[in-house]
């Protein structure tokens, strides 16, 4: 299969699918709107959980597991997160197959085996884990309750794409009760400064904090906190969310606890979650017409050695300079390959790391052995040097950090020239169409303007950023009085 892409100028939405596939990061599956994960992107999503997990058990929580199914009334004890899942939902009406009598060898459900109550795949484990909770909450003593779980959920989505939207996702979802209104609040924008914390320092993905309008709230939510990122093509990714719950949960299961006068109490909840959609926000944000970029933190080979030789003298020289080099690199946890196949030529190998987006490369050839030095390129910015074999190791570690920052620096840019102010729906219009991005646009804070604008033009309003200046204003489709600039986009 020829490795060439199509390009971002050319089409973004065909290089993306094809950079997902090409790059062996993931492909479609038998079943309909289902991804198989393969190993080389399954490894920076195991980069990314780690990471995560790290943080979410530096901020006190433990990992717990509920279960995948949740019988029907359940679901539906909290109203509106059940209105707002339904339409996605999957849901199990019987538990056995049996021997079709009309076509041999095929199978039918049998009528017999009907479940007594339906069960729903989870979409979301708000109602069966805030069940569970209720067992688990006497007294103040037992709170807070600090539990995640990394899971995979489903949600039958008619139109999916490779990690930004499939059927069945992998992510982790968090789910805390605390004895105060205050307290959770804190938990919920907590979790929204780890997430863009990781994001910003992990990923090298800039983001903006803020909060959802009421009309892309979190079905069962009084607040959701988000963080948005900006692609390459303009487009915005909600890249997690943080939801202050309120009491709604602890009020649909009645879970309670005695306060320290021994007064009985609601408690307060949240819940918040990232997805394998960071796998997509990655890819859209630093790759380019060649592949993939990735920042060193999430690439599961940080550095590639590839040996250029003509004889088996050659290759065995090499290989012995090159074992050493990989042993140095180990040491400092520096995630190395020494490319050292004998069936593909260099170019081959130059064009498939560059395709997987190696951070860096080395090419070591007998000139290079006679001369003491190494030729190194730099993935991100597809540069190279000659670096003197004295100080290669310490060169390289100090280089990967630096990609690090510039692969930031380099999205921080792009996303801080796409933050356009307009003050007219004409102008909206002019932005969105011809240069994407963020648009800051007065609006009067009402869910009819808010649906009228994505109904003529497919914007959202992405967030209320936190760090907005209060200024008064006209919205700049009603004409009517407005506290500030909220941040539309067209979004993925």
């Amino acid at each position: 299969m020829s490795k060439n892409l199509t390009t971002r100028s050319e089409d973004y939405s065909k290089w993306y699918n094809e950079l997902v596939v090409k790059a062996d990061l993931a492909e479609n599956s038998g079943v309909r709107g289902c991804m198989v994960i393969k190993p080389y992107g399954y490894a920076i999503w195991e980069k990314m959980q780690a990471e995560l997990d790290r943080k979410f058990k530096e901020t006190g929580h433990s990992n717990a597991y509920f279960p995948l199914f949740v019988p029907k009334s359940m679901f539906e004890a909290e109203e509106k997160n059940a209105e707002g899942f339904a339409k996605e939902c999957a849901i199990v009406t019987h538990y056995r197959l049996k021997n079709d009598p009309d076509r041999p060898g095929k199978l039918m459900v049998d009528p017999n085996a009907k479940l007594e109550e339906e069960l729903i795949v989870r979409p979301t484990s708000e109602a069966i884990i805030w069940s569970t909770y209720k067992g688990w909450v006497q007294s103040y003593r037992d709170l807070p309750l600090l539990i995640n779980q990394w899971a995979n959920v489903v949600r039958w989505e008619m139109r999916t794409r490779l990690f930004l939207r499939t059927a069945e996702f992998l992510w982790q979802e968090g789910h805390t009760a605390h004895a105060t209104k205050a307290e959770a609040i804190e938990e919920s924008e907590k979790m929204m400064n780890v997430y863009a914390d990781f994001a910003e320092n992990f990923m090298a993905i800039p983001v903006i904090k803020g909060l959802k309008t009421e009309t892309e709230r979190f079905a069962g939510a009084e607040e959701t906190y988000c963080i948005e990122a900006l692609m390459q093509d303009g487009k915005a990714l909600q890249a997690g969310t943080s939801h202050f719950l309120g009491q709604n949960f602890a009020k649909a299961f009645d879970v309670k606890f005695a306060n320290a006068e021994g007064k009985q109490e609601h408690v307060w909840g949240t819940s918040w979650g990232v997805s394998t959609r960071l796998m997509g926000a990655l890819v859209m944000t630093h790759s380019d017409d060649k592949g993939l970029v990735l920042p060193p933190n999430l690439a599961p080979i940080q550095v590639v050695i590839v040996p250029i030789y003509k004889t088996d003298e050659e290759f065995e020289t090499i290989s012995a300079v090159v074992n050493d080099l990989v042993a140095q690199f180990q040491k400092l946890k520096i995630s190395v390959k020494y490319d050292n196949r004998t069936t593909q030529k260099p170019g081959f190998k130059f064009a498939e790391w560059e395709l997987k987006g190696v951070p860096v490369r080395i090419a070591v050839g007998p000139k290079d052995l006679e001369n003491g030095t190494f030729e190194v390129a730099r993935r991100d910015t597809l540069s190279k040097e000659v670096v003197s074999k004295e100080g290669i190791i310490m060169h390289i570690d100090a280089l990967l950090e630096q990609i690090q920052k510039d692969l930031f620096n380099k999205a921080l840019e792009y996303r801080d020239t796409h933050i356009t102010e307009v003050n007219s729906f004409e102008e909206f219009k002019d932005v969105l169409e011809n240069k994407g991005g963020f648009i800051a646009a007065h609006w009067d804070g009402t869910p009819e303007t808010e649906e009228k604008i994505k109904e003529l033009t497919k914007a959202t309003i992405r967030c209320i950023p936190l760090n907005r200046v209060e200024e008064a204003g006209k919205c700049m489709f009603s004409g009517s009085e407005s506290v500030g600039r909220v941040l539309f986009a067209k979004a993925y």
